[in-house]
Formats: structure tokens, sequence, C-alpha cells
């Protein structure tokens, strides 16, 4: 065989073996893009981690997009009108103008949805009333299917089962009389009884005495597959890293290689303050011993009209302090675990003292935005103590607030299992607040 002959065939066969061998690698298959659909009064940026757990499993970057839905609180009765929040139909309206620019920009001919909470009824509405054309998969993470109560109480709300939006929505669909539609598949993750939002009595939603008649499975959807995620929390079973296994098993139609999240060597980070025009941001890093400063800021930008704030350049192995200043609000220091990726989901919004707490020296405030704080659960605690206002039972306290009577500033701890975030207690004569806000 002549030399020239032999090295061809060499070549061909070495790139065929290379074909054989991405079999199964979401990037070179065009995976769908995913559209990530966030709850009632929360932002796109709740759904970083798990976008990073799809990176982190081949799925590219660019077909990943966790949108900000304007006025994302519902109204308190869904018919009328109510400043800053916004309708169920209005809600899905968005949310439709949203998967219309990624079919736009990726030229892929359908979408998977993934919701928590109050995005299930926005992605459920949509599928429902025109959508199913452009949408292959839906996965429902606590979604509030049923409602979070049925009967006379508030009965224009949107979370009322029995009201007129629910009544529609989960009307039978199809000749098997299922609540989803036939031509797209679902899927509803649920706890077991730690959901605070399908619970028997109406403690989380302020009325303890009132029975809700909703059952701990009311997310659960007939016709969709029901996967339930035992001692999970409402907010836990769309975040959380078993949740994203159920995720990516439904929408891969395979099993992830991996849960845990693969660092980049190069991070960039951006995002935005929402809602406020010209709010400055600085951003320092720090000693994860002490919380301490180390050094000048390593980014500072005034925050225009879009709210961006970055891009900013970060080390994927340092702490560190996001100070966010705007008109009318407490200067408002942010500290982080190392952001082991790239992202623009990170979101700021500065905060206001609060009458009830300007007797104190100092305010800090550990938050768990992806998750409640389950006592008795998880191993936590907050300057060496368990922190105040965690109450025992069901999980749906996502922030825990500590006052300190000490002036001289100091180094404070928080603690939620794996994550350790040391912060520093700046006076809040000054105007300032001070937030631990943990990743997982």
């Amino acid at each position: 065989m002549p030399a020239r002959l032999r090295a061809l065939l060499t070549t061909l066969a070495g790139a065929l073996l290379a074909l054989a061998g991405c079999a199964g690698d979401p990037a070179r298959e065009g995976r769908p893009p995913v559209v990530f659909v966030h709850g009632n009064g929360d932002t796109a940026a709740l759904w970083y981690p798990t976008v990073w757990r799809f990176e982190s499993n081949g799925w590219p970057r660019e077909r990943l997009f966790a949108v900000d839905l304007p006025y994302p609180l519902a109204r308190a009765d869904d018919a009328k009108p109510q400043e800053g929040r916004s309708s169920a139909a209005e809600n899905t309206r968005n949310l439709a103008a949203e998967v219309a620019k990624v079919l736009r920009a990726t030229g892929a001919p359908k979408v998977v949805l993934v919701g928590n909470s109050r995005g299930a009824n926005a992605i459920r509405d949509y599928v429902r009333n025109g959508g199913a054309a452009v949408v292959s998969h839906v996965v429902l993470g606590g979604g509030v299917n049923h409602g979070v109560w049925s009967g006379d109480f508030a009965p224009g709300s949107e979370f009322n089962g029995s009201g007129p939006f629910m009544t529609a929505l989960n009307s039978p669909q199809g000749p098997g009389g299922l609540e989803v539609t036939p031509s797209v598949a679902f899927m509803t993750l649920r706890s077991d009884t730690n959901d605070k939002y399908a619970q028997p009595d109406g403690r989380w939603i302020g009325q303890p005495k009132m029975a809700t008649h909703t059952p701990y499975d009311a997310p659960a959807l007939k016709g969709a597959e029901n996967v339930l995620l035992p001692g999970l929390d409402h907010r836990e079973v769309a975040f959380h890293r078993l949740a994203f296994a159920q995720i990516y098993r439904f929408v891969a139609g395979q099993a992830a290689a991996r849960t845990d999240i693969v660092p980049e060597a190069a991070v960039t980070l951006n995002g935005r303050v929402t809602g406020f025009r010209g709010a400055s941001i600085e951003i320092y890093e720090t000693s994860p011993q002490t919380g301490e400063r180390r050094g000048a800021a390593v980014h500072a930008k005034t925050v225009g009209a879009d709210g961006w704030w970055g891009p900013f350049h970060a080390k994927p192995d340092v702490q560190y302090e996001f100070v966010i200043r705007a008109e009318g609000y407490a200067v408002t220091h942010v500290y982080r675990s190392p952001f082991a990726r790239s992202s623009d989901l990170i979101h700021f919004r500065p905060a206001r003292v609060a009458d009830a707490d300007r007797d104190a020296k100092s305010v800090i405030t550990m938050t768990r935005p992806r998750g409640y704080f389950g006592a008795g659960r998880d191993l936590m605690s907050l300057d060496g103590k368990p922190p105040p206002g965690i109450p025992p039972g069901v999980p749906g306290v996502s922030a825990s607030k500590l006052k300190l009577d000490e002036p001289a500033m100091r180094s404070v701890v928080a603690v939620f299992n794996r994550e350790r975030i040391v912060v520093r207690s700046w006076p809040l004569g000054e105007n300032r607040l001070v937030f631990a806000e943990f990743q997982d």
C-alpha cells in the first residue's frame, strides 16, 4: 500500500475514533437551549449554580438561559392592578417573549423550560396556551401546581387552588384527562413534608389556623413524571444538587457525569444591581480567616441605566466583599464564597435598615437564596451560636439576622453545612448593613 494512502487511511480512522468518542457529549450533539424561570419575587441569580453544573457536564454555556421576569411578585388579587407586581397573564407573556428571544438567538426549534415555585405557573400557562409547539421538556421544582391553599381566603389570588387561574390551569387536557399538555414531556420535583407551600395549615402564609386543603403531594401533576426528593425544602427541590441530577437525567436522557462544579482557570463575573440607576459597586478581596480586606478595591463602577456592574475578572479561589451604594438605601456589604466559574447572573439588591434594628451597633444577616435553614437538619451557626430566628419544623426561613451591641468592628463567622463565610461587623451608625450569602 502506498505510504500516502496508508497515511490517509490512518488519519481517517483516527477521525472516526474521535467522533465515536464524542458520542453522548452534550457539547457536540446540539443539546436544546434550557431556559430557567425563577419564582415569586426572585431573580435569575438563583440559577447560576445549576447553570454551572450543566456546564460541568459539557452543556454549552451559550445554550443555557436564566431569565429575569419583570415585576416578579404576584398581585394580591390577580384581576386587580397592583403597583410593582404582575398578573399571571403578564408573567406568562413575559416568559413567552423571553422564549422567543432564545429561539431567535439559537436557531433551535424547541427549548427546555425549568422553573421553581411561581415560575411553574408561567411555564404551564405558556405551554398550555400556544407554547407547546416550541417546548420539548418541562421540569417544575417546587411548583405550586394545585395552589398554596384552596378556599375563600384571597379568592382572586394566583395561588388559590380553587381560584380562576388555577382552576383553568388544572382543567383536564387530552384524551387521558391529564393536568399537563400531552405533547410535552413533564417532570415535577417535590418534597415529602418539607415544602412550606404544600402544608395542611396556613402558618407560612400568615394564617396558622386555616386549613389549606393542600396535600403534601400537591406539586405532582397527572401525566408528569413525579419525583420525590425526601427532606428537601421548597427551593431545594429546584436548586439542590440532587434536584440537578434529576433535571439533567430527564432533559438529557442520561445520568449526569457529576453533580459537583468544575472550576475554571479564568473567571469573569457580571450581573445587575437590579432596579437602580446610578448605584455604584466596589469589590475587595478578603481574608477567608478574618474577612478583612486585602488592599484597595479590585473593581469599582457606577452602574448605568442597564444595571450591569461588570465585567470583573475574579480569582476562583478568593472570597470577595461586594459593596453596593444606592441613594435612599444603606451601604450594603455582601460577602460571598469564591466563584468557581464565570457567570453574568451575579445580581445584587441594596438593602434598607429596618426600624427595629436601629438600636444595634451592627447588623449582620446570613442568607440562603436557594433554600431555607432547617433547624435540626442543617449544620449552621452565626458568630459561633445557633442562628437567631430559625424555627423548628418545616424549613421556611432563608435569612437569620444578628444584632451586635459592640461598637468595635470585628470578624463574624457564618457557617452553613460545607460553606464558611467570614464578614466584618460594619457599623450601623454609618448606615451600613452586612450580609453573608451562601451559594448552596
